[in-house]
């Protein structure tokens, strides 16, 4: 398909969550790109202007560069279904479901996908008693935020409450997880269904307590290592972990699977991501890379993909 043959192009980006600043990046980032390759493509921020002028703008696609709440939660995507404007990544349901880290371990964990063990909490959860099942350090998280907003590693006894009010700032569902020692790892997807491969891991080493907002987007001693240091036989099996995980939830056209390593190196998966970072720190566009796929390549390869239904 050529450039022309997209027709009229929203790059939507921005938005009201708080993820705004980093969708900011993305956005603008993929519209260089895709006018860099003579894509009709237009800078769209719902926060300027209603959905509504989507169709009376006339744009035949939507390229989806918007994270968080109101963006890769599902909404979106089914304003877009209504409209019948084809859109990049994956559906409403998961979209929706990939935004809810509780519920995705839930459906991982019926499936047969391992996930690290962890706790639902609320304001009458017997903390002490969590902090003993599940060990320190653990980390505490709201279940529908990203960029790692609002998440805590819980290393003191007694300090799990005060990092479960912290998370409770952001969402109303929050969960104690499992610290896992044998470190942390991501994987990007292409395609959809029995076409969708995984792109070459990547090991995440933050120079931070964790891979936090500040490690994800602000800092430049960060390590991402690709090769990932992982042996073929483990590498393979994180690839294919993550595809089972991806098309478990229904996802499609492109995405990213975080994993991570336990001690005796079991791997499980952590999260997956709908509408994944494109900004010069982000992870996709680093793993296509280094597959020999550049930056407008992959843009383009992720527009082509967009759908409905």
């Amino acid at each position: 398909m050529s450039s022309s043959n997209f027709g009229k192009v929203a790059v939507m980006f921005g938005g009201d969550s708080a993820e705004r600043e980093v969708s900011l990046k993305s956005g603008s980032a993929v519209l260089k790109a895709l006018r860099g390759v003579g894509v009709d493509a237009h800078a769209f921020d719902p926060r300027e202007k209603p959905l509504s002028a989507l169709r009376e703008e006339h744009f035949q696609r939507a390229f989806i560069a918007l994270h968080g709440r109101g963006g890769e939660d599902g909404c979106l995507q089914g304003a877009l279904e209504l409209m019948g404007i084809p859109y990049t990544g994956s559906g409403v349901l998961a979209s929706a479901l990939a935004m809810d880290k509780w519920r995705t371990k839930l459906v991982w964990r019926a499936a047969g996908i391992p996930v690290p063990d962890f706790v639902l909490l609320d304001a009458r959860s017997n903390f002490a008693a969590i902090e003993h099942q599940l060990g320190l350090p653990l980390f505490v998280k709201p279940a529908n935020e990203g960029s790692s907003i609002g998440i805590t590693k819980v290393k003191d006894v007694g300090t799990l409450a005060a990092a479960y009010h912290e998370a409770a700032r952001y969402d109303s569902i929050v969960l104690a997880e499992r610290y896992m020692s044998g470190g942390e790892f991501t994987v990007g997807i292409l395609g959809s269904g029995h076409k969708a491969r995984a792109l070459p891991v990547i090991r995440i080493v933050p120079a931070t307590e964790f891979y936090d907002y500040d490690a994800k987007y602000l800092r430049d001693d960060t390590e991402y290592r690709i090769p990932s240091g992982l042996d073929t036989a483990q590498e393979k099996e994180m690839q294919d972990l993550a595809l089972a995980a991806f098309n478990v939830i229904g996802g499609r056209g492109w995405g990213r699977v975080d994993m991570m390593m336990d001690g005796e190196r079991r791997i499980v998966a952590l999260e997956a991501n709908t509408a994944p970072g494109m900004t010069d720190h982000s992870l996709v566009p680093m793993a296509a890379r280094a597959e020999g796929i550049g930056f407008e390549q992959l843009v383009v390869q992720v527009l082509r993909e967009a759908t409905l239904g």
